[in-house]
């Protein structure tokens, strides 16, 4: 979908604060003015501003609505099932609402079984009037974060199961990657704490540069487990094609023969 069509277009000025929400059966633009209130459902108009998940009784009638106030664009789950935002923070019917960001969100309602139905919502900004095409620019690229070869082999040993993009992936333990490294690499000894010490290494040189996802323990908020740092680091090496599945081959037993 290009959204919103007059954004994309580059016509039509759009008043800041405007909610675009659209699903695969249909789109609706409202404007921001205190009161305002879309709704989205399963029942269709006029019951609901914007249908979704028509064809799935999992879905309610009414399964959320997108109210204004306060100058801003407020998301309420009104249905029986959960909707699902970025980022994995979920809305149930006792949850309060949230208000919406400037920019896209898309938001997905659980239905029947792995179903899921996505909801596209775009509340425009200050910066939205005039925007220019950029069909020709060169795309930006990902932004790679620094390993060395070690660091490298290390981590898609700890995170080759993310690499195959297996669903829920977690880090290999330290003791298995020990083992593989004595396979690997049959002249070099690497121990569970020398492995642990290196990527902590890794974890507190990326933190350092602005990682995405927390890698360092807030003691304010108690002590995580290491496991969780451990697949936020992995996790965000993968998103940012930093760690890619053909550098599963440096799992081979005679790579580094």
């Amino acid at each position: 979908m290009h959204f919103p069509d007059s954004l994309a277009r580059g016509v039509a000025p759009v008043r800041p604060g405007t909610l675009h929400a659209r699903t695969v059966t249909g789109g609706v633009k409202a404007a921001p003015q205190a009161g305002a209130v879309v709704r989205f459902g399963r029942a269709g108009k006029p019951e609901v501003d914007l249908g979704v998940g028509e064809d799935d009784l999992h879905v309610s009638r009414q399964h959320g609505e997108l109210a204004y106030r306060e100058r801003q664009w407020w998301l309420r789950n009104t249905g029986q099932q959960l909707v699902r935002l970025p980022r994995g923070q979920f809305l149930h019917a006792t949850t309060d609402p949230i208000p919406l960001a400037t920019g896209y969100t898309p938001l997905f309602v659980k239905g029947c079984g792995h179903r899921e139905h996505l909801v596209e919502l775009y509340v425009s900004g200050h910066d939205d009037d005039g925007l220019t095409p950029h069909r020709r620019a060169e795309t930006l690229p990902p932004k790679i974060w620094p390993l060395d070869d070690v660091e490298r082999l290390l981590l898609v040993i700890l995170g080759q199961r993310y690499l195959y993009y297996e669903e829920n992936p977690r880090p290999l333990t330290y003791r298995q990657a020990a083992d593989s490294l004595a396979d690997i690499r049959r002249d070099e000894r690497w121990g569970e704490r020398k492995i642990e010490a290196r990527v902590e290494t890794v974890r507190r040189r990326l933190d350092a540069c602005g990682f995405p996802f927390p890698l360092i323990h807030d003691m304010a908020m108690g002590r995580p487990c290491d496991n969780n740092l451990l697949h936020n680091l992995l996790r965000g090496l993968v998103d940012s094609t930093t760690l890619v599945p053909t550098d599963l081959e440096l799992l081979e037993d005679d790579h580094h023969a």
